[in-house]
């Protein structure tokens, strides 16, 4: 959403929203997807100013908890006391 919201003018983000909503529509097709609907959806809702401050607070609140997350594969063990031999 970050990278849409920075690069894509207002009235791109809808025109792009608006035809990954209907390539969402034909997802039963190889090519497209269901997927494509819910992100035309999120594109769409960048433009309108009450959903796109919700979206912006949202993607805040998720970098957040990913900074907050400890790195997968990381201990969280405390080191032995025990002298090495």
């Amino acid at each position: 959403m970050c990278w849409g919201k920075e690069r894509l003018p207002p009235g791109v983000r809808s025109l792009v929203g608006l035809l990954l909503m209907v390539g969402g529509v034909f997802g039963f097709l190889p090519v497209l997807g269901f997927w494509m609907f819910p992100l035309g959806v999120a594109f769409i809702a960048l433009d309108i100013p009450f959903t796109a401050h919700r979206i912006d607070k949202w993607i805040e609140t998720l970098k957040e908890r990913a900074e907050a997350r400890p790195a997968e594969g990381a201990s969280e063990t405390k080191p032995d006391d025990r002298p090495h031999s």
